[in-house]
């Protein structure tokens, strides 16, 4: 089976320049082709999850991945998907972020010997005379086609930049220097990227008078078309500063029944019947399948010993099997017992401000280990601990222990 046929039977494909071209390309020749990545935080998170993953596939295939940091293109900013125009960052900031990437994108990529590059856009936009960039890549694109691409479209009504506008041609540049420089002939990413993706192969045909190819995946979503990866806390990270492994490892596990198997089939590299026969599975039993997927990501994401980690803290929490040593833990001084549970939670986070922790209490959300919390006032004493330990619960599923220190 070819890579391009395994990417479509586990559900990446989304749209192909050439799909005939490409599935014998693929088949019969070791390609270069590259994916960018623009460092606009510190941390990957969960929706580069699956350029990471085709990444994998390809490389695994024999084929040569790109990664590609848009140190330049982030001081632009990509209106793909957005409905703002995206903050401006440093030239430091942008660098930092891409060191970071660097570190999460090595769990999948072999860069070793030359079988994987990473770069940085910043090595040539950044030098880029305006004058001749116009001359030499604006000549070649026509302002009436680029306003019918979808990126551009829906910005158009509440305002689109020029600086904005600049990105495609920016994007499609990139192309253009990694087919010269390192002879990449396809560029893939997600869906949102198609606009961009066909305009960097057009601009290789006009320049240097060859095909260059283009493939997006599809975008992370769950089954009624929402993003995947958004949390109470905000964006799924995958650094474990930013979300911890054992946040991961739950938001897996508590994903809606109908994703299970496609995020089985996206996310892991299980075999394809395996995937097929947790994705069957129902009532009850679809937990088995739901506990596998959290198993099998977290330790893409965080290795082995952090996903044991996760699952077993999991267990002990919902079924009392095991030691709470590894649960999400926050600690507090002996001189704030005596204080309201509401305050509490508040200075230690576990709830986002008063308002929540009250609203969490009066819909019945609380409980101290066992004991469901009714009074808005209530405080927190020391008996209430058992080795200077309490497991608090909020709402069904979030448990973080209590430490006295």
């Amino acid at each position: 089976m070819s890579v391009l046929d395994i990417l479509k039977e586990r559900g990446f494909i989304q749209q192909l320049t050439h799909e005939d071209e490409i599935a014998e390309l693929l088949a019969k020749e070791k390609i270069t082709f590259y994916i960018g990545f623009d460092p606009t935080a510190d941390s990957l998170h969960v929706g580069h999850f699956l350029g990471m993953m085709v990444m994998a596939h390809m490389q695994q295939a024999g084929h040569r991945p790109v990664c590609l940091i848009g140190g330049g293109t982030t001081m632009v900013g990509d209106p793909s998907g957005k409905t703002d125009m995206r903050k401006m960052m440093t030239q430091e900031d942008i660098v930092y972020n891409g060191e970071r990437f660097k570190k999460q994108m090595q769990r999948f990529i072999d860069f070793s010997d030359g079988k994987a590059l990473m770069v940085n856009n910043a090595d040539w936009l950044l030098e880029l005379n305006y004058i001749d960039f116009l001359r030499e890549i604006g000549m070649h694109f026509s302002v009436n086609r680029m306003l019918t691409a979808e990126c551009f479209k829906q910005r158009l009504d509440k305002g689109l930049s020029f600086l904005e506008f600049n990105y495609m041609l920016m994007q499609a540049y990139d192309f253009l220097a990694l087919n010269r420089q390192c002879d990449c002939i396809m560029q893939m990413g997600g869906d949102d990227q198609w606009s961009n993706i066909l305009a960097g192969a057009d601009l290789i045909r006009r320049k240097e008078s060859k095909l260059a190819y283009g493939l997006t995946f599809t975008l992370l979503t769950t089954s009624d078309g929402r993003k995947m990866g958004k949390t109470v806390a905000g964006a799924l990270w995958l650094d474990a500063e930013k979300t911890s492994p054992y946040d991961f490892y739950q938001y897996w596990r508590n994903i809606d029944d109908a994703d299970v198997e496609k995020c089985l089939a996206l996310l892991t590299f299980m075999p394809m019947d395996e995937v097929r026969r947790l994705g069957a599975l129902q009532d009850k039993e679809i937990n088995i399948a739901k506990k596998t997927l959290a198993f099998e990501v977290t330790k893409l994401i965080h290795g082995q010993e952090e996903a044991e980690k996760a699952q077993q803290a999991a267990e002990a929490l919902f079924s009392g099997a095991g030691a709470l040593d590894n649960a999400p833990t926050v600690t507090i001084t002996p001189d704030l017992l005596g204080s309201k549970i509401i305050d509490i939670l508040a200075t230690t986070a576990i709830v986002s401000s008063k308002s929540e922790g009250r609203r969490l209490i009066q819909q019945g959300g609380l409980h101290l280990g066992d004991s469901k919390v009714t009074d808005l006032d209530f405080v927190l004493t020391a008996d209430l601990f058992e080795n200077d330990s309490l497991l608090i619960r909020k709402g069904k599923k979030n448990f973080h222990r209590l430490v006295i220190k």
